[in-house]
Parts: structure tokens; C-alpha cells; sequence
């Protein structure tokens, strides 16, 4: 909070009313990859996240800064927004815009955006949209419920800055609780927060390992939109197979197709296309395992799924890289971690385990001595934190 207030008063001086939103990081732990298929997924918000302070601009320009990236991002909440600049302010722009289509906005925002962890699997864009959306609301009196929130970050993502995810990401960093896995899903938006070992009563004792490899992403420079088009003509395929009417492509998703048609067609289709419908049917019924692990307190099952759906993120989504895939067969091999798995999309960044917290000094001393003796270029880049299962973005 130094940091933060320090950095607005050398940008901006000035005694203005000041509001400051965090907005927490997220990690899933089963049910990678669906999400944009209408699939199952599961999720948790993290204790660490960004931070946002900011006051309320009355000529509705929008002026912040970021600890992370050079350079003031500057434009205005009541004029149509610019295409994308390929920068960071796209995820400002993008929220204004998503917003701008049923809010007359007047007021803007200035203010300094901190994240506390490297970017890269953790779904930083995700948390700052929210927490754009959230501080625009704000300042110009609108109130939105959590899922309204979550429709205009996912909106900036997909429509805006390029993205075409599901609403997984938005939806943990607003929906999560405290120590509670939220079970989601994407096709209906409907959801459930759920205990651990609800039905007798155990207490959690879990913490989140997140190993940022030291490799560097940015998921609209990669094979992600790549592999969303390949899902959606797995699913057209079959539904080609069954003489079905086709929707457009755009409009057309896995979990259209039953999963009968799958077994009936998988030996005709593409390989390719194959696989990542493999996935996806795999993935939701490794959700729906893990979930009744989870409420029976049972977390080296849990964990069993975790890490089970990264073998199939590896062997059938095909993605990664070979510094996340050696980080992931180390945890695999660590006392201390139940389960672990790309983190993200996949495509290099982080990987995230369940973990003992009794055991956090040995995983830390054998993933990083592990990982570093193989790839010790990384040796200033590869970080390690261990988070708590936290709430989900809120005004501080």
C-alpha cells in the first residue's frame, strides 16, 4: 500500500478520495481447457493478486500507471474506444469497452495497478479486467453483481483484446470463498462453493504452490485460439458424421455433442481433432471425480485428478513446453505434493500444485534444485510462492 500511494502521489499529487480494489489471482485445479466448450471446471482464488488504487476523474479520462510496465495509459470513458494498442492498457480499454455498451460512462479513473506475482498462468488479465470493471462501476455509481462483473471482463477478453477463452478465469477471480473450491459450469454459469471434507467435518490443510518456470507468454502469441478452432471442428466433425445441422463454427461447441458420438466416430476423425475432443470428455468426468474427493476431504485423490489432468493437457491437448513438462514430472516426484499441472492455458508460464504446507521447505529446496540444474539460464527469473485459498476481488 506504500508502494501504491507513493507512486499516485508522484503521478497525480493531490488529496483526492481514494478507493483500492484487490482482485486476486487464480489457478484451476481440474478442468483445464474446457471452459470455451461449455465444459466443467473447478477453481480457487489465491491470497495474492493486484492491486488497484485509483480516485475518480470528472472530465471521465481514464490515466494509470502500472508498477510492472512503463509507460501512463490515457484515454476517455465517454469517447469510443481506440482499436488495440498490443499493451498492457488494451485489458483498461477493453473493460471501458465491454461496459460502454450499456452504461453511458461519464467519470473515469486515475490511479497505480500493482500484481504481486510474475505474469503467466495465473490468470493476471482476468484479475485486472475485473478490477477495471469494478473501479469504472464505481465512479460512475452502477451497480453490478458479481456475475455482471464477470460478463464485462470475459466480454474485454474475448471481444476486445482477442482472447477467445471462456468465462473460467473471470469467474474465479469474482465467485471464489475462503478455503472453498468453486465447481463451475460454463455452459449454464451455474455454481457451487464447496467445503472440503464437508461430509465429516475435517478441516483444510492445503496450500498452493505456483512455480513460475522462467519462461515468458503472452497467450494471443500462441497456439491457444489455435486449439479452441481445433475443439469447436472436433465437435462439428461429429456432428457432420451424424448428418446433424451445423451451427457456425463460432457458435459450435464440445459439449453440443454427446459424449456416445465421440466413442462412435474418435477411429474416423483427424488425429488431431480426436485428441482434443479426448480431452475435453476426459476432462469433465475428472471434474465431476474430483469434486466428490474434495467434499469427502480426500486430498490425495484430489490430487490424483489434478495431476492426471495434466498428463491429458499434455498427451491430448498437446500443449506446453519442455521446461513446464520437466517442472511437472519434478513436482509429480516431490514429498509434500499431492497433485500439480500447467497452470493457465499451458503454453509455458506456470505450473501450480496442492501441497502440504508442513512440507513447503523440501518442495521448495527439491523443485528448485531439480528444475534449476537443468535449465539454470532461469536462474534469476524462476520464482516459487505459496498461497491460501482466498476470497474473490473486493473493495479494501
Amino acid at each position: 500500500m506504500d508502494t501504491l500511494l507513493k507512486t499516485y502521489r508522484i503521478f497525480f499529487g493531490g488529496n483526492d478520495k481514494l478507493y483500492k480494489i484487490f482482485s486476486p489471482y487464480r489457478v484451476c485445479p481440474v478442468g483445464a481447457h474446457v471452459d470455451h466448450q461449455y465444459g466443467l471446471v473447478t477453481g480457487f482464488a489465491l491470497d495474492m493478486g493486484i492491486d488497484i488504487l485509483f480516485s475518480a476523474t470528472e472530465n471521465g479520462n481514464v490515466e494509470m500507471c502500472s508498477l510492472a510496465f512503463e509507460g501512463l495509459t490515457v484515454f476517455n470513458v465517454a469517447k469510443p474506444v481506440e482499436p488495440r494498442h498490443s499493451d498492457w492498457g488494451d485489458y483498461l480499454r477493453g473493460a471501458v469497452w465491454a461496459m460502454q455498451k450499456d452504461f453511458h460512462l461519464a467519470k473515469g479513473i486515475r490511479g497505480v495497478v500493482n500484481g504481486s506475482m510474475p505474469i503467466g498462468g495465473v490468470s493476471s488479465s482476468a484479475a485486472l479486467l475485473c478490477g477495471i470493471v469494478m473501479a469504472v462501476a464505481k465512479v460512475n455509481d452502477i451497480e453490478l453483481d458479481k456475475t455482471k462483473v464477470v460478463y464485462y471482463a470475459s466480454e474485454a477478453e474475448r471481444k476486445y483484446v482477442g482472447l477467445q477463452n471462456g468465462i473460467l478465469d473471470q469467474a474465479c477471480v469474482m465467485l471464489c470463498e475462503e478455503n472453498k473450491l468453486l465447481y463451475l459450469d460454463t455452459k449454464t454459469s451455474d455454481y457451487s462453493l464447496l467445503d472440503f471434507g464437508s461430509c465429516d467435518g475435517r478441516d483444510i490443510d492445503i496450500e498452493i504452490g505456483v512455480f513460475f518456470s522462467g519462461v515468458t507468454r503472452k497467450l494471443t502469441g500462441t497456439d491457444y485460439n489455435l486449439r479452441v478452432s481445433e475443439c469447436k471442428t472436433a465437435a462439428w466433425i461429429m456432428q457432420a458424421y451424424e448428418d446433424q445441422p451445423l451451427k457456425e463454427l463460432a457458435d459450435t461447441r464440445l459439449r453440443d455433442v454427446s459424449e456416445k458420438l465421440f466413442c462412435k466416430y474418435q477411429d474416423k476423425m483427424p488425429v488431431r481433432f480426436a485428441k482434443r475432443a479426448r480431452h475435453f470428455y476426459s476432462e469433465c468426468e475428472r471434474v465431476e471425480k474430483a469434486v466428490e474427493a474434495w467434499k469427502k476431504g480426500d486430498i490425495k485423490r484430489f490430487g490424483q485428478y489434478v495431476s492426471e489432468s495434466c498428463k491429458s493437457s499434455i498427451e491430448n491437448y498437446e500443449c506446453g513446453s519442455p521446461e513446464l513438462t520437466d517442472l511437472y514430472d519434478i513436482m509429480c516426484d516431490t514429498d509434500g505434493i499431492y497433485g500439480g499441472r500447467f497452470s493457465g492455458a499451458g503454453f509455458k508460464g506456470a505450473c501450480i500444485a496442492i501441497i502440504d504446507p508442513s512440507k513447503k521447505e523440501l518442495i521448495s529446496d527439491r523443485v528448485s534444485s531439480r528444475y534449476l540444474a537443468r535449465y539454470p539460464q532461469y536462474k534469476d527469473r524462476f520464482k516459487m510462492f505459496f498461497c491460501k485459498i482466498s476470497n474473490g476481488a473486493s473493495f479494501q
